[in-house]
């Protein structure tokens, strides 16, 4: 595995589409027990190298019930995104991540993770990559039926404060969804 890890941070792949130059930013372990698939470094993550050391990584946090100490702990959490490096930004926000990441690195990956119990599709980038043709049109539609892609994969939306407006119009993620997520994460990292 670290052999592997260091082979995907020296990547130059996507290099001549990256403005703000290559950074992959991935932790994971042989002993991972549960995977967190993301979209991709944002502008503080591709500063720091830091796996969700944003706002957004805040709110997972709390979302998981973990501290800092236990997320970055790769022995219980791989954290991976579907683009490694920061994709830059756009009209409305971040760039889509890069399409060459999942299919070159994450098979590789997952065959070293093999004490792995549950993978969270943060967003739907990670949602339509592994779901494929499960799932559904919306990313809420995804999310509401959660119990459908268990015990293996769980759909989760971003925890970024932009989707306070989401969460406040969808009640039943914080009722139904947190508390199972909770429980499961707490099942397979203590």
């Amino acid at each position: 595995m670290k052999e592997l890890l260091t082979t995907i941070k020296n990547c130059r792949t996507c290099e001549s589409h990256l403005e703000h130059g290559v950074n992959p930013v991935v932790a994971a372990s042989i002993d991972s027990k549960i995977i967190i698939i993301g979209q991709a470094p944002g502008r503080i993550v591709h500063a720091t190298s830091i796996p969700w050391s944003d706002k957004s990584g805040d709110n997972l946090r709390s979302w998981l019930g973990i501290d800092r100490a236990t997320f970055y702990n790769t022995d219980k959490i791989a954290l991976m995104p579907m683009g490694f490096c920061y994709p830059g930004t756009g009209k409305t926000g971040d760039l889509p991540p890069r399409m060459e990441c999942a299919p070159l690195w994450h098979h590789l990956l997952m065959d070293n993770m093999k004490h792995a119990e549950l993978i969270l599709l943060i967003g739907q980038y990670a949602q339509n990559y592994y779901l494929k043709e499960t799932a559904k049109d919306t990313l809420t539609d995804t999310v509401r039926n959660y119990k459908t892609y268990l015990p293996k994969y769980l759909p989760l939306p971003h925890p970024s404060p932009r989707n306070n407006i989401w969460q406040a119009k969808n009640e039943w993620f914080g009722n139904e969804v947190l508390p199972e997520l909770k429980l499961l994460v707490n099942k397979f990292i203590y």
